[in-house]
């Protein structure tokens, strides 16, 4: 059942009630991710608040905004999200939806809104297709995709001596993208990948997966799977002692609700990529305190962060344009509008997509390590915003000239 918040004009005390109201443009906003299942830790609830307190403080009415903020559970199923877009779209007058993790859904919803010609800010999903063939005019690509967890990630490993991989991966989108871009990276800088096995997605029990990969002899068994998938693995990986026999884990795909759910004393020693976290600067921590206060103590992921600075950012494109009814035209100001927020600072958004801001690379930090609740990681690089993503050139996007 989609949910529905309005969040009324009340500022412009210089005009009366009605000169505001005819002045307002009236924008619908779908936040639309998994709410009950594997994902609904590091999206669900969580971009949902992250919305709202977006849209509060952008402040719609002093921008001559009237901002409604509705959302739905996909499931994780691309039937799913497809029918609650449309419904969305066709009947209920949305005007841009934002989040949408599990890279089948996304895409999706990607074709739709191109169809609609309205707004996608893809903040949850991870396929790079988004900026690739798939890409759309249509569309923003926020928060992070497989070629830079890949690019963090993979070439970090192999540069410090993981050569050889074997990758355990989601059977859908995601998985496949996030296989096939980390394997190039590999093999790039002079790796080799000796194997590679697919489990349903969503799984639960990863043992004879984890034996093929421990049979390999890899040095590396790449997790290309995310959420609760990536938390089973490690798991259960641990509890066959892989690590204590030589393997190494690479997480291609982790969330800090990830590690919270493993614990210190499993995930500790895990390298992986983020976009961003809350104890990087004041600003981030800022946030955190007024997200875990309204959400039960948890902290917020990286997703959660990019939903907040993509509505931020499509506000301001809304107020600039005038009008939500022509979609492509509000992505295309988006696009000419240098991005800029408290959680992700300074940034852009490219041709194909693409929003462009740094990448850092990340351990998890040992329990003796940590100060407390949520400390969890240790920044071990920053990836610059002009290397952190894949050339434009080499994205094989349409949109590009």
């Amino acid at each position: 059942m989609t949910k529905r918040m309005l969040f009324a004009g009340l500022s412009a005390l210089a005009l009366t009630a009605a000169t505001s109201a005819a002045a307002q443009t009236e924008v619908t906003i779908g936040v639309l991710n998994d709410q009950s299942g594997l994902y609904s830790d590091l999206t669900g609830q969580g971009s949902v608040w992250a919305a709202r307190k977006a849209i509060e403080d952008f402040d719609p009415a002093a921008h001559g905004l009237s901002v409604e903020l509705v959302f739905a559970d996909h499931q994780n199923k691309p039937d799913v999200g497809s029918s609650v877009a449309r419904q969305w779209y066709d009947v209920d007058g949305v005007d841009m939806i934002v989040d949408v993790p599990t890279s089948s859904v996304a895409l999706a919803i990607n074709e739709l809104t191109r169809e609609r010609n309205k707004v996608f800010l893809s903040s949850g999903a991870a396929t790079s297709d988004l900026t690739g063939k798939a890409c759309s005019p249509n569309t923003v690509h926020w928060t992070y995709d497989t070629w830079s967890l890949a690019n963090g990630t993979g070439k970090a490993i192999v540069e410090t001596g993981g050569e050889s991989w074997f990758f355990i991966t989601a059977d859908y989108a995601f998985g496949h993208a996030l296989e096939r871009d980390t394997s190039a990276v590999v093999v790039e800088n002079g790796g080799e990948v000796v194997g590679t096995v697919r489990h349903p997605f969503p799984g639960s029990d990863f043992s004879s997966f984890l034996l093929q990969a421990q049979a390999s002899g890899a040095q590396i068994i790449g997790l290309a799977n995310a959420g609760g998938d990536t938390v089973n693995t490690v798991k259960q990986a641990a509890e066959f002692g892989i690590v204590q026999s030589g393997q190494s884990l690479a997480a291609l795909l982790m969330f800090l609700t990830d590690v919270h759910a493993l614990g210190l004393p499993v995930a500790q020693g895990l390298i992986f990529t983020e976009a961003w976290y809350w104890d990087l600067n004041d600003a981030n921590r800022a946030f955190a305190e007024e997200f875990a206060a309204a959400n039960s103590g948890q902290h917020p992921t990286m997703v959660h962060a990019g939903v907040y600075s993509a509505v931020t950012h499509y506000l301001k494109a809304v107020a600039e344009v005038g009008s939500v009814e022509d979609g492509a035209a509000v992505v295309a100001a988006m696009k000419e509008m240098p991005t800029s927020d408290r959680l992700f600072g300074e940034g852009e958004i490219r041709q194909d997509g693409r929003k462009i801001h740094d990448m850092y690379l990340f351990e998890v930090k040992a329990p003796e390590d940590s100060q407390g609740p949520w400390d969890y990681y240790t920044l071990r690089a920053t990836i610059p915003a002009a290397e952190a993503f894949r050339p434009l050139a080499e994205g094989e996007c349409p949109l590009v000239n």
